[in-house]
């Protein structure tokens, strides 16, 4: 027979001296965590509540002659943490805690009902390190790219398709829309691609082609023109210092400015289409006479370039003051689908259908070692680097993985399973992480 223990208020609950509960239990082996430490978990502040449960995890690892002891050491504790809150904080508490299930409910999962032994070990399993962010913007929007003002690093933009722009001044825990008035005035339904900041000084670009300027942390936003000329459309800007940027275009274009947009200079001679139909004999798989675009790009912290062929069968890479862009054969017979660069300073490759490659050594090669990871097949769309060591790769269905070892071992994040989403891209920024997926998904990370 189980221990009975029964909550008096919401916060504050009654909790049996551990002789009593010892007393009242068949056998060791038998125990389960008393329904007090559940319930005071669920009223913990939500700053404590994963810790909170992980103390009760820890627990469910305790031999069995010392399980009773912990449970209620761990009760106690959850407990003094709520004492003194009071049920509508409660309340809010128990809202902010379904979102950080994420979406464990839709899986039909309960971590607030256990009622076996074994609940406490799958919420160990259960709880995600990501919550899921509610946004008033419409189902079918792509996000693609957010960043925060370095001088309010509580105050940031998020970026997506049918001209989908909104802000934050909580570090992203909600967001709000915003507009911009002289990108409404035409017909257009712009694609917001990139948004970069340096102080307050902030930059917006997207297609048809668009360039918005700030000096105010996003107050308000300046439209400056940019050429009919311009080769391809703007698809990543960099703030590189005051009134200076770097914006690349779809075609290879590199332009730098150094007065707030009004001119800018080259700094590639030619776009990657005419290097490539120059250079015949490039020895490039698929290279010659290359007419397309990039299908992706990244750029490193020293300005480095690495950028993926838009039909996946080479990939190219530039460095400041190199007049073109460099072509490399890729290393697997399938096609790339992105490539990044890793926290070490070397690059990362994913490929059609899941793989995850890891080149060697530092900076640019194309020598690569394949890494075990447990995709399922789904397409990996992107890899975020928090540290070092530890990794998270996102992808097709919602899969989302985690190595904590620099990408030698990967576990799947299972709570992510039950989002029927594409996650195109990872980003930590200083201590924040973002999962941007399609219909509208932001999942935040909980550090």
């Amino acid at each position: 027979m189980h221990a009975s223990v029964f909550p008096t208020a919401c916060g504050h609950l009654q909790t049996p001296s551990p002789s009593r509960i010892a007393s009242s239990s068949s056998s060791p082996s038998s125990a389960i965590a008393p329904p007090s430490l559940r319930h005071s978990c669920m009223c913990n502040a939500a700053a404590s509540k994963l810790k909170c449960y992980y103390q009760a995890a820890a627990c469910h690892r305790s031999s069995a002659a010392s399980k009773l002891k912990c449970y209620y050491q761990a009760a106690a504790a959850c407990q003094r943490s709520s004492a003194s809150r009071n049920c509508a904080q409660c309340a809010e508490d128990r809202e902010g805690l379904a979102r950080r299930q994420l979406l464990v409910g839709s899986a039909g999962v309960s971590l607030l009902g256990w009622s076996v032994s074994g609940d406490i070990a799958r919420a160990e399993e259960l709880l995600s390190q990501w919550e899921k962010v509610p946004l008033p913007i419409d189902p079918g929007v792509v996000l693609l790219d957010l960043a925060f003002v370095p001088d309010e690093p509580e105050h940031g933009f998020l970026l997506g398709t049918r001209q989908t722009l909104l802000e934050t001044k909580d570090g992203g825990k909600s967001w709000v829309p915003r507009s911009i008035p002289s990108a409404e005035d035409e017909d257009f339904n712009y694609r917001f691609n990139s948004v970069s900041f340096q102080g307050k000084e902030g930059w917006i670009i997207g297609k048809p082609a668009i360039l918005l300027h700030t000096f105010n942390s996003g107050e308000s936003w300046e439209r400056i023109p940019l050429s009919a000329r311009l080769p391809g459309n703007p698809v990543l800007i960099k703030a590189t210092g005051y009134k200076s940027a770097e914006m690349v275009t779809d075609e290879g274009a590199i332009y730098v400015t150094s007065n707030a947009g009004y001119n800018w200079k080259a700094a590639v001679e030619e776009t990657v289409s005419a290097t490539l139909n120059r250079t015949v004999s490039s020895g490039i798989s698929g290279a010659s006479y290359y007419t397309g675009t990039f299908n992706s790009i990244n750029r490193a912290p020293n300005g480095d370039y690495v950028a993926v062929s838009s039909r996946g069968n080479f990939f190219l890479t530039w460095e400041p003051g190199q007049p073109y862009w460099q072509p490399h054969n890729r290393s697997s017979a399938r096609r790339i689908q992105n490539m990044g660069w890793r926290a070490d300073g070397g690059l990362w490759l994913v490929v059609r259908g899941g793989g995850l490659y890891l080149g060697r050594g530092e900076g640019v090669s194309e020598n690569f070692e394949e890494a075990r990871i447990p995709s399922r097949g789904f397409g990996i769309l992107d890899v975020g680097y928090r540290s070092k060591d530890e990794v998270w790769a996102a992808g097709g269905s919602g899969i989302l993985l985690r190595t904590l070892d620099g990408g030698n071992t990967w576990k799947r994040d299972k709570v992510a399973d039950s989002i029927a989403a594409n996650l195109y891209s990872v980003k930590f920024i200083d201590d924040k992480g973002f999962v941007l997926g399609n219909d509208g998904v932001l999942l935040r990370y909980l550090s």
